[in-house]
């Protein structure tokens, strides 16, 4: 079992000389991606308790769920063949062939729930195939199509990293939002008083209660985005983001759990506690997914105008960028007024950071990027000390 493992992190980790077109690879990997994203409905389907998110209740229901299951399982049959046919390695092919024979043994698209013991605990399993399919099929093509960097392949270096970081983020939702949300629902519950307050929050137009809701919390995540740079200690947590030495829409969710788990627990304030609708709430968080998605994207376009109201790609891009002059700007995600207004923007006309990522070494993979801001000074030191 070791030795498989091994041979398919070789595989997936295949130079870019022999992964091109006509080898298998592509086969290989989109039908593991398919496979797993199928097995990952189906597990919600048959155990909604432990694996699917009470927020995506009416879409698990539905039935067209269950014919994107179809056409997930029988995508993942034919490419996993295909790659098993064409590529001399066959542990991709073997790997997305039998993760969708599990889903298909385990009842497939017409899998019926079973009775399980809710503990109150779930793995948000169709929260990361829904959120992974519709991201991954918006922003991928688009990256081939309207490239910034043309010479960047769609699977650059460190790309499986930054899926486990998608994964995790994913999969942990509802202990990131239990954590998130302490702030907000301990406010709420000694703030009785606020019941007029909140109504004419939540009787105020849809769009204005929208707009509102990204001002505030620009202007929240603005400070708190600042704080993580200026402060040693904050910023070993989000030198992990920043560690990233390519940009494209994968890149924006490698980010460290304590980050995360601190970061949505500022945004929430506002959405939480002054009464805004529900509705309003839902439609920003799905609307902040994309558009972190779309601002560390790989996507060509100066944006001069445009990129001094709104943040766009190249704006949030000074902001990961290597040069001196990239260092502590552009802290706004939705306004770069703000940075204006505070003496942090740096837009220069048509120009991009010429590379990414810190002049610390930041370690690779997942556990270590976990325990970095706890060793960052240790490490430092001994990096010096070689």
């Amino acid at each position: 079992m070791v030795g498989f493992i091994e041979r398919l992190e070789r595989d997936l980790s295949a130079p870019i000389e022999v992964r091109g077109f006509g080898s298998g690879w592509f086969a290989g990997f989109f039908g593991l991606v398919t496979a797993i994203a199928g097995l990952c409905l189906v597990a919600a389907l048959r155990w909604p308790d432990w694996f699917s998110m009470p927020e995506l209740a009416s879409v698990m229901t539905s039935r067209t769920i269950r014919v994107v299951v179809h056409l997930l399982l029988i995508g993942a049959y034919a490419l996993a063949l295909l790659s098993l046919l064409l590529r001399p390695r066959k542990a991709i092919g073997f790997t997305a062939l039998g993760i969708a024979l599990l889903a298909t043994l385990l009842g497939g698209a017409g899998v019926s729930p079973r009775e399980t013991h809710d503990w109150g605990v779930f793995f948000g399993v169709d929260f990361f195939a829904v959120n992974m399919v519709a991201t991954g099929l918006m922003f991928a093509p688009i990256e081939r199509l309207l490239p910034r960097n043309g010479t960047q392949r769609l699977f650059r270096p460190e790309w499986q990293e930054d899926l486990f970081y998608y994964l995790i983020s994913s999969m942990m939702v509802q202990l990131i939002t239990f954590l998130a949300l302490a702030p907000s629902t301990f406010i709420t519950a000694h703030t009785g008083g606020w019941g007029a307050f909140r109504a004419g929050v939540a009787g105020q137009p849809w769009l204005l209660q929208f707009l509102e809701v990204m001002l505030l919390t620009d202007f929240a995540q603005y400070w708190f985005h600042r704080a993580f740079h200026r402060v040693e200690f904050l910023w070993g947590f989000h030198a992990v983001h920043h560690s990233a030495k390519h940009m494209d829409w994968l890149a924006g969710a490698r980010m460290h759990f304590v980050e995360i788990v601190l970061l949505r627990g500022v945004t929430s304030l506002p959405l939480l506690t002054l009464g805004f609708a529900p509705s309003v709430m839902q439609a920003y968080i799905a609307f902040v997914y994309v558009y972190s998605s779309l601002v560390h994207a790989n996507l060509r376009g100066d944006f001069d105008r445009l990129g001094r109201w709104l943040v766009v790609p190249r704006f949030h891009h000074w902001h990961h960028g290597l040069e001196e002059e990239a260092v502590d700007v552009n802290f706004a995600i939705h306004f770069p007024w703000l940075d204006r207004l505070f003496g942090t923007y740096h837009f220069p006309k048509g120009r991009w950071p010429q590379g990414y990522g810190v002049p610390e070494k930041v370690p690779s993979g997942y556990r270590a990027q976990f325990l970095y801001p706890f060793r960052r000074k240790r490490l430092i030191a001994a990096d010096a000390a070689d």
